[in-house]
């Protein structure tokens, strides 16, 4: 088994997670899967984690990686508020609809990027932070890289479709471990079920929180190019645990399917 140099350290400039031999099982040309143990970034099982897959909506986990490092460096607070353009409130959804000219503060906006995974909220912190979503999109790529990503390209900050925008399961563990290594004073986000906004209470859509004990996040995705996409973090007893799976035909069996791998695995990880 091999270690992820760096995130697992604490490094901000991480290493690869590179490819071991692993489990193998019957895919699709959507699906991909890796299971990462989350202290010491040993790879415990993966399925074509290494091939082009499309990220969806887990792009925003990079999004809201940027955006933490925005508020740890003080360039943001969590009360800042974020203009909305035209061309973030014309984003398709999921959306949270707000419109042209309104201001979202940073500490709602990152609610509504997990809870309800609003392309819009995507795009106005994109282009507050970036100057323009495609420059953001740059950043995004080019801090992908400096994690060690390899295989991800990001042309948007919401994960929309673009024939450009892919990434690997690989990838999407080792941006998990980073979110929780770099930015453990902002991980509980990722937690969240819901939140109110303008009098309403948004539900988010992540089932695998209520079905795994010490589960935590972190985010879902799909679009039709995709499938059902899912990272999900357990922290239980000590032991910490990164799952990926992408490329479900449905979000039941993408659920399923994680679970399964977490109760499988998690018994091999080691407390700490």
């Amino acid at each position: 088994m091999t270690l992820i140099l760096g995130v697992a350290s604490g490094c901000t400039t991480a290493a690869t997670l590179a490819p071991v031999g692993g489990a193998s099982a019957p895919v699709s040309e959507k699906s991909a899967s890796i299971v990462v143990d989350g202290s010491t970034g040993v790879v415990l099982y993966q399925s074509s984690a290494d091939l082009p897959r499309i990220p969806a909506s887990l792009t925003k986990m990079m999004t809201l990686y940027l955006t933490f490092e925005a508020l740890e460096s003080g360039r943001i607070t969590k009360s800042t508020p974020i203009p909305v353009s035209a061309h973030a409130a014309s984003q398709a959804p999921s959306k949270l609809g707000v419109r042209p000219g309104q201001t979202i503060d940073v500490d709602t906006a990152i609610k509504a990027i997990v809870v309800k995974s609003a392309n819009d909220v995507a795009a106005a912190l994109a282009e507050y932070l970036g100057g323009t979503e495609e420059q953001f999109a740059a950043q995004m790529t080019a801090k992908a890289r400096r994690l060690g990503m390899r295989g991800t390209t990001f042309h948007n900050a919401s994960g929309l479709p673009d024939p450009q925008q892919i990434t690997t399961a690989r990838d999407m563990a080792m941006l998990g471990l980073a979110l929780r290594r770099h930015y453990p004073q902002h991980y509980y986000y990722f937690g969240t079920q819901d939140f109110a906004f303008n009098g309403r209470l948004i539900r988010g859509h992540n089932r695998v929180l209520s079905q795994v004990n010490g589960a935590d996040g972190i985010k879902t995705g799909y679009v039709r190019a995709s499938g059902f996409n899912i990272v999900t973090s357990v922290s239980d007893n000590g032991r910490q645990l990164v799952a990926v799976v992408m490329g479900g035909n449905t979000a039941k069996t993408r659920d399923a399917q994680v679970v399964s791998l977490v109760n499988t695995y998690l018994p091999q990880v080691a407390s700490r």
